[in-house]
């Protein structure tokens, strides 16, 4: 097995493209946007990829995204050349078979078993005069929003320059709100992300016109949608079914300390 790596955008994107589903994110963070804050890596065998994996490092802690599938199925052996390269404590997304490559003293915290859920349908637009495009001076609104609603996020405050995220208003008090963690204009692709309502409006219905407003938006420059969500969070997946999306794959959530 050979380890390299990888600097070029175009050779990533051919690895990643034949499973865009469980890609997303990965494929999403080639868009120049993200890109600066990328480093890929892949274990080759006779001359074929078997392996690649992204850590992303635009977050005060860094996240490793390795998933295997038909083709990319030696995540294990990739891990093992990886450990050189991987700074202290890291968030990791992972096959779930791949949690077995670390000992349990290197799992700081495991968060469980999450979804991956595409969309490929055509959004009608269901205009709502309660919703409107958020902007840098909603930041602190934001924030205090998904503290109430949506504790355990991660929110980037540079993705609101991307012009994707979008808030249900009540009496000009924000109250519900959804996002993008990735989105490519240049790749076709988006994940959704910041999804929450107010613990006090829940049941209206909020969430899914927030939903369907900004996918219909997306799907105009876009041509695959996925999110992500807890495997427990039975009632968001519902949601997301009737909404259009199907689930495509399946990973684990951890922080880990190398």
């Amino acid at each position: 097995m050979k380890f390299e790596i990888l600097k070029e955008k175009d050779v990533i994107y051919n690895i990643l493209k034949d499973d865009i589903e469980n890609q997303i994110f990965c494929i999403g963070d080639l868009d120049d946007f993200y890109w600066n804050h990328t480093s890929w890596y892949i274990l080759k065998l006779n001359k074929k990829v078997k392996a690649l994996a992204l850590l992303y490092k635009g977050s005060d802690i860094p996240t490793l995204l390795l998933f295997e599938s038909e083709n990319l199925n030696q995540g294990k052996g990739l891990l093992d050349k990886l450990k050189d390269q991987l700074p202290d404590k890291f968030y990791a997304h992972l096959s779930p078979n791949l949690l077995e490559n670390f000992k349990p003293e290197n799992i700081i915290e495991n968060y469980g078993h999450s979804l991956k859920m595409t969309s490929r349908i055509k959004f009608d637009n269901p205009f709502d005069d309660n919703i409107r495009i958020l902007q840098t001076e909603d930041i602190i609104e934001i924030k205090n929003l998904l503290h109430i609603a949506y504790p355990k996020n991660w929110f980037d405050e540079r993705m609101i320059l991307t012009g994707k995220y979008i808030g249900y208003f009540n009496d000009k008090n924000l109250i519900g709100i959804a996002g993008i963690h990735v989105y490519s204009p240049k790749y076709k692709v988006a994940a959704l992300g910041n999804i929450a309502t107010h613990p006090n409006f829940r049941g209206q219905n909020i969430a899914s016109k927030l939903i369907r407003t900004l996918c219909y938006d997306l799907q105009q420059t876009v041509d695959i949608i996925g999110l992500n969500v807890r495997l427990e969070n039975k009632a968001a997946i519902e949601c997301y079914k009737k909404l259009g999306f199907e689930i495509t794959g399946e990973y684990i959530e951890c922080l880990l300390k190398n």
